[in-house]
C-alpha cells in the first residue's frame, strides 16, 4: 500500500480594495506563489466603478465601469493563477465610510474559513488611498481579532521599501521578494485591467521592452515588527 501523503496546501489570502491592486503592486508576488502551488484567495472590496480611466479612447461610463473591471479582474487573476476571487459588494471609493466593526467582522469571518497562512492587504496609513487604508485596518483588525495563526504582511509602492527608514522601519521589517522570473504573467495582468493601462503607452510596448520597467523584487512589510523571523525574502 502506498502510504504517501500529499503535503498541505500553503494558503494566501490578499484583501485588497479595488481591481487591479493586485496586479500593479504584487502581481510577481502573486504569480510566483501561484506557480509553487500556493492556494490564493483574492478579496476586492470594490469594482472600481469610479476610476477615472475609462479606455483611451474613452468607452466605458459610470454604468458600465463595474461589469468591465470586474471581467477584466478575473481575466487578471487567470494571468497570475489566483484561484478563488471574492468581492465585498462595496461602492469605490467609500470603504472608509463603511462601518470599521462591521467591515472588520466579515473579513475575519472570510479568515476563519480560508484558514490561510499569510494575509496580505494595505498599510492603515502608507495605503496611499482612502480605501486602501480604510480596508487595511479593517484587515489589520480582522486579523488581530481571530488570533490568526501565519502571518499578516502590508504591500508596498515600488522600491519604496528599498530604503525603509524614510518610513520609520529598518531592513528586519522588510521582506523582499525576487519575482524576476514572473513578469511575464505580471505584464499579462497588466494588459488585463485594459480599461486602465490603455492609456499607458509603455504597457504595450513589445515584450521585452514593457517588462524592463517593472521592479525585480517586490517589498512587504511585517506586521509584527516583534517577529524573530529572519528570513527577508519569503513571505512564507
Amino acid at each position: 500500500m502506498n502510504n504517501t501523503h500529499k503535503v498541505p496546501l500553503k494558503k494566501l489570502l490578499a484583501v485588497f480594495a479595488h481591481p487591479d491592486d493586485e496586479s500593479f503592486i504584487c502581481g510577481g508576488t502573486l504569480a510566483k506563489y501561484a506557480s509553487e502551488e500556493v492556494d490564493i484567495t483574492l478579496v476586492s472590496a470594490t469594482r472600481g466603478e469610479m476610476g477615472r480611466r475609462m479606455g483611451n479612447p474613452p468607452y466605458l461610463n459610470r454604468e458600465s465601469m463595474a461589469a468591465a473591471r470586474e471581467m477584466e479582474l478575473r481575466n487578471a487573476c487567470d494571468c497570475l493563477g489566483i484561484r478563488q476571487l471574492l468581492f465585498l459588494d462595496i461602492r469605490d471609493k467609500t470603504v472608509e465610510f463603511v462601518d470599521e466593526n462591521s467591515l472588520s467582522a466579515r473579513i475575519a469571518a472570510l479568515i476563519h474559513e480560508v484558514d490561510p497562512d499569510v494575509v496580505l492587504t494595505f498599510h492603515e496609513k502608507l495605503g496611499g488611498h482612502p480605501d486602501h487604508c480604510a480596508i487595511g485596518k479593517a484587515t489589520t483588525a480582522a486579523f488581530q481579532r481571530t488570533a490568526q495563526r501565519g502571518a499578516l504582511y502590508f504591500i508596498t509602492f515600488g522600491d519604496a521599501m528599498e530604503h525603509p527608514e524614510r518610513y520609520g522601519y529598518s531592513r528586519k521589517d522588510v521582506v523582499k521578494v525576487d519575482v524576476h522570473a514572473h513578469l511575464n504573467a505580471k505584464l499579462a495582468a497588466f494588459r488585463a485591467h485594459r480599461c486602465q493601462t490603455e492609456i499607458d503607452e509603455w504597457v504595450w510596448l513589445p515584450d521585452h521592452e514593457a517588462r524592463a520597467r517593472f521592479g525585480k523584487y517586490e517589498y512587504f512589510l511585517k506586521a509584527d515588527r516583534e517577529s524573530s523571523a529572519k528570513i527577508l525574502d519569503d513571505l512564507f
